[in-house]
């Protein structure tokens, strides 16, 4: 599970519906309304978002708190992986990058102060989450902004989690307004490979990572020590099956549900590339 908090992009209209309530019909129903987000600096997200409320040591004690709660909901619940969201100029990100944060106290200015609460919450959450259990998280690499974060903040702040006891970064990218970021298929890679030397700690690939071919020559390459999917796996949800099969084609169907996998390897055998 990802524990996050949107900071200043929260209080934002929902994006497949174009606003926060379809209908008035809706509102009693769905019930979202406006609110006043919160943030490092009172600085807007974009021009149309609503003006945050800057945090002070109060509430960043809050959020901090609240993280660790949710660890701990997300263990009773049962969940095997927690990551942490510092990444897509969500709250802890917005704590990172000075395209955000304008603070000039002790969590703002260097590299050191920005990274100072984020890693009180890494702390909190590390605290909260049994060591036995992986804790991964989820970084933008670079802000794709000329005067953002870099690869060196980025791998500067990875270090500090490694310290911490995190096992994984999860190398994403972006998340600010005019951000310029050049996509293309792979195109962060490069950044979980140099997290990955720089802060010797293992690291997720994620973005335009779409074939299985593509997922096993990042991890064989020791560009990365895993993939992350979203996208493939909404469009296709039994994707890593799919993998399975055509990077191990002498693979059984254990893998799959009972009633899908007899199907599957019924058609396979048909096409004559089963066993």
């Amino acid at each position: 599970i990802q524990l996050a908090h949107a900071g200043r992009k929260a209080s934002s209209i929902i994006p497949w519906r174009g606003s926060f309530n379809e209908t008035e019909t809706e509102r009693p129903v769905v019930g979202f309304e406006e609110w006043t987000p919160v943030a490092p600096s009172a600085v807007r997200h974009m021009a149309s978002s609503k003006l945050p409320e800057a945090l002070n040591r109060d509430g960043m004690a809050r959020v901090r708190d609240g993280f660790a709660a949710a660890a701990r909901r997300a263990l009773a619940a049962g969940f095997d992986v927690v990551e942490l969201h510092s990444a897509h100029g969500y709250l802890l990100n917005q704590f990172l990058s000075p395209v955000a944060n304008k603070r000039d106290d002790d969590y703002g200015g260097s590299i050191e102060n920005r990274m100072r609460f984020p890693l009180e919450v890494a702390a909190a959450v590390r605290a909260a989450w049994p060591k036995d259990k992986p804790l991964f998280a989820r970084i933008s690499v670079t802000d794709w902004i000329e005067g953002g974060n870099d690869v060196a903040d980025s791998v500067a702040y990875s270090k500090a989690l490694k310290a911490l006891g995190y096992d994984l970064i999860h190398c994403s990218s972006g998340g600010f307004d005019g951000a310029r970021p050049q996509i293309g298929p792979l195109y962060q890679v490069p950044f979980a490979e140099a997290v990955r030397r720089g802060a010797d700690i293992p690291t997720a690939a994620v973005g335009l990572i779409t074939t299985p071919q593509e997922a096993e020559e990042i991890v064989a390459a020791g560009r990365a020590d895993l993939v992350a999917l979203a996208r493939p796996a909404l469009h296709e949800p039994n994707w890593p099956l799919h993998a399975q099969r055509l990077l191990d084609p002498g693979s059984n169907y254990d893998a799959w549900p009972k009633q899908s996998g007899y199907a599957v390897r019924a058609m396979d055998m048909a096409l004559g590339r089963g066993r």
